[in-house]
Parts: C-alpha cells; structure tokens; sequence
C-alpha cells in the first residue's frame, strides 16, 4: 500500500457513478501537496527568479548597443536511472501521517472495487449463481446476502446484492487486438449494485446461506434458497431468498412480498441471549442442519424436516463463556466443531450421550479464539483466529479426547502478525494450504502455509527489506484501505476473488498473488 493526502484523494473519489467507487487501501506513500505552496513556477535551472528592481540596464552596465543576446545553454542530460519505487506502507511499521491516506497500488490487483452502503453490515455470505464454476472471464458478476447494523431496530434489513460489472482492475499490456481494444474501452466503467430488501426487526450480528452442492445449479425459483439470520434480539431467523434473487435476474419478475417479507421459521432457544456462533451443513438436497451459538455458551440445533424446520430443544454444553464460532465437519455429517471465549476449541458429535464435546484444545489461545475454519479439502486441518491477533492452524488427529491427561497440541502452523483481534478466517475453497484472514488492524491477509523459508527474502516486501518487522514467507498479500474490516469470504465460483465488509463498504478483489 501507498500513501496519498487525504485533501487529493477526496478529490479523486468522486468516480463512481452507479454505486461501487474505486478507492481501497494502498502501497506508495505521496506526501500531502498544499495549494498555498504553489504561488509561483520553481526555476528549472535553479537559480533565484529575479525582481523588477533587480533589472538593469544593460547598455549602461555593459556600454554596448543594448541587443539582447541568447545564452546558450548546456544540453540537458536525461538520466537513464528508473524512477524510485513507491514507499511500501508495512502495517505495525509504519505510520500514517495527520494528511495522510493509503493509496491502493492497482498494479498488484486483478480485478478491485468498493461499494459504499448506507449501514455496516457486520457479516455477509455468497451466494450460489448459475453463471458457472471457475470463471475467469471479466466483467465479472457477484451475489451475497448480508444485514444492517441500523440505529433503529425497525430499520434494518436483509438485504441481497447484485454485483455486476466487475471489470478488470489493470490493462494487458499486449492487447494489440482490436478485440482487446475494445475490452479495454469498457475497463473504466462504473460497477453496478442492485438489490431487494426483506425488513428484520433487530440488528444482524451474523448471516448465512445455506449451503449448496459444488458444481450444482441454482435451485429453481420454485424451490426454497435459504438463509438464517443472527439477530441481536435473541432470536434466529430463517428466510427464503430465492425470489429475490430472481427478481434481479428476470426484468418485471415479480413476486408476493407480503409473503417473503416474513421468517419461514425463527428459532427461540436461547432465549434473549443474543449471539454470533452460526453454521449450516446439508445431507443431500433435502436434510438442512443449522447450528447456533450464543453468549452464554449454549449451542443448538435445528433440523428440517419435510414440513418446516424442527429446533431442538437440549443444548450442546461444554464451553464455560460465549460461544463465538462453529464449523461442521467437511467430512463426517455429525461433528462440528465450536470456539469461545474461555480461548478452548471443543470437538463435538451429535451421537454423544450428554450433549458434552468429545475432544478439545483447551488453551488454543492466549485469549477468546473468536473465529475457526474447517478446511474443505484436508479435513484434518483446522484454523482458529484469536483476541491477541494471533491465527493458528491445527492438526485436529492430535487433539485429545476428553478424560485425557495428555496436554493441548502444538499448532502446525502459528502466525502473529496480526496486531488487533482477528475477525474472519477463511480456508481457500480450492487450494488446501491458502486461506485468508481480517483482523481490527484493518488488514485482510492472504497465506499460503506451502511456501518454504527462504534465508536470501526473508523479510522482505516487494523487495525492500524491513529490519524492524520480519515478514514470514508464507504471506502472500496484504490488504488495506477499510475501517473495521468484519467478515471475509473467497467467491466459490471466482478462484482467487475475496469479498470483505467493513464499517461502511464491501471490497471484492483479486489479486496477482492466488
């Protein structure tokens, strides 16, 4: 990332028409440029402009005739040096100045936009599209699902998001074509943001979809798209969103918005104990299951069933504080696994007589582990985010069963380069050793645990060494340019494209590096 003055770049922010700007983070540092400092021309050969009463006259100096001479000059050399790299902004090395914003080097991005919303939303998920698997071709179109943090509780919504448009960030540099030329002409416009809306009564402290096969189509509009709701009321709520989603698809769709603007089903268990914790998983296309968790470590379960949904009524207690995150197993269709506050991971089975976990890490953190990913393709791997800032990854063969004495695990794989509570983890959906993080340090990182140490880089970015802060090699990217990042996600359907959301913006971007 770079550095820019805030007065430039507010000037600059004004280009985006139809609602994504294109204003993120940054990689080179230019100083703030002050208009009153611009009164006059500097000279370009360096010497002093002189003043009227400075002139003199030359047929009285010199006693000649008063014709004016031409001085020759000296050729200029042009120097053949390359220009300066921008200044790398190092997050916990560097510091803004009082002027000062970051600035996001496009050169390193494939594809990156901004979308400014009228309320934060805390948390989002994706969701599925008919539009293929493995896409590489630009502009690209995405659809998520997210809800507000409105100061009203009657004002929030849940809100489903078309993002069309999303052109390439930077030009080839081969596209001779007329073809490629035309590509091109399109690459400066504006993004397009559509959505529908369902009211929630209630902020929304965490959203998700349920999930569908890979490789699947979208369900019929005919069939149910559901999505569950973590509200700070207390309650969880289900919805159908599969008719929104085709009213952005199909011009003069229409659909029974008295009926859709309701809940299919809400879940009371916890009572008016609000939460965080939240996950589905599916057995086939029929059987749903959701689990929930709330703030005084209780964890429930619901189940579909062919006429609705069924919330089961015995929770899941083994945690001793606030349950923060779930994960169900990739693998095996009865576990799950849970993070809290009182800094354990808990292994659990739904088989298990008790409702008590089977397996644990009991010190995983030095704090609240407030996140963990379950990663899809190596099902023993998991990754947990803490309070402190530090990410870890475990090898779940080695936890301990419950009842044993043997101590916690060491982690494969531990990373502190955070400096702030991490607030999203995220497995690569693909690529079994990539994931990606946030954290309120305003950072969204993305690793790769198969990169090797490598003694003649390490501690580098983009070439430069910092000898304050070493870089571990396994960091692929950084970056910047939102305020209280919340939740990320890798598009399932887009390789390599992440979506996070902010305090008041979602990012959806693509890097050079996955």
């Amino acid at each position: 990332m770079s550095k820019r003055s805030a007065t430039e770049v507010s000037d600059m922010s004004s280009k985006s028409a139809r609602t994504v700007q294109n204003e993120t983070g940054s990689s080179s540092k230019h100083e703030d440029s002050n208009m009153d400092d611009m009164g006059e021309f500097e000279d370009a050969w360096e010497d002093e402009i002189e003043s009227d009463d400075e002139v003199v006259d030359t047929e009285t100096a010199d006693g000649e005739d008063g014709m004016d001479v031409d001085e020759v000059m000296p050729a200029i050399e042009e120097s053949e040096e390359p220009a300066p790299p921008p200044n790398v902004f190092i997050p916990g090395t560097h510091v803004l100045g009082k002027d000062e914003v970051l600035e996001a080097d496009d050169s390193v991005y494939i594809m990156r936009h901004s979308t400014n919303v009228p309320w934060p939303c805390l948390s989002f998920d994706i969701l599925r599209d008919n539009l293929g698997d493995e896409r590489q071709r630009y502009p690209a179109t995405a659809y998520i699902v997210t809800g507000t943090q409105a100061d009203l509780a009657n004002s929030n919504e849940v809100v489903v998001y078309k993002m069309s448009s999303l052109h390439k960030t930077q030009k080839d540099d081969d596209s001779d074509s007329d073809g490629d030329d035309d590509d091109d002409d399109h690459l400066d416009e504006d993004p397009i943001l559509e959505y529908r809306s369902i009211p929630h009564l209630g902020g929304i402290n965490r959203i998700r979809a349920q999930p569908l096969p890979p490789s699947t189509p979208l369900p019929p509009v005919s069939h149910p798209y559901y999505v569950s709701s973590w509200a700070d009321t207390g309650k969880v709520h289900i919805f159908d969103v599969r008719p929104l989603v085709e009213s952005l698809d199909v011009p003069g769709y229409t659909y029974d918005k008295a009926r859709y603007k309701k809940p299919i089903f809400t879940i009371e268990s916890h009572g008016c104990a609000e939460g965080f914790a939240m996950d589905w998983a599916s057995s086939g296309t029929s059987s749903l299951r959701l689990l929930t968790g709330d703030i005084h470590s209780k964890i429930y379960l619901t189940t579909s069933t062919p006429t609705g949904f069924n919330a089961l009524s015995q929770p899941f207690l083994s945690h001793t504080s606030s349950v923060e995150d779930l994960q169900w197993s990739p693998s095996e269709p009865t576990v799950f696994g849970s993070c809290s506050a009182d800094c354990s991971i808990q292994i659990w089975d739904v088989r298990s007589k008790g409702r008590k976990s089977v397996a644990s890490i009991d010190s995983a953190h030095e704090s609240d582990v407030n996140v963990i990913s379950w990663n899809r393709l190596t099902s023993y791997l998991l990754l947990s985010g803490g309070d402190e800032g530090g990410v870890k990854a475990w090898d779940l063969r080695h936890v301990k069963k419950k009842g044993s004495n043997n101590p916690d695990p060491k982690p494969v794989a531990a990373f502190d380069w955070h400096k702030a509570p991490i607030t999203s983890i995220e497995w690569h959906p693909s690529e079994d050793s990539i994931f990606a993080a946030s954290g309120a340090d305003d950072q969204v990182t993305l690793w790769d645990l198969a990169v090797e140490q490598d003694d003649d880089e390490t501690g580098t970015i983009g070439g430069m060494q910092d000898e304050s802060r070493i870089v571990p090699p396994q960091l692929l990217f950084v970056h910047q340019g939102q305020q209280d990042i919340k939740e990320i996600h890798w598009h399932p359907q887009i390789p390599g494209t992440v979506i996070s959301t902010s305090e008041n913006r979602f990012d959806i971007f693509k890097t050079i590096s996955v």
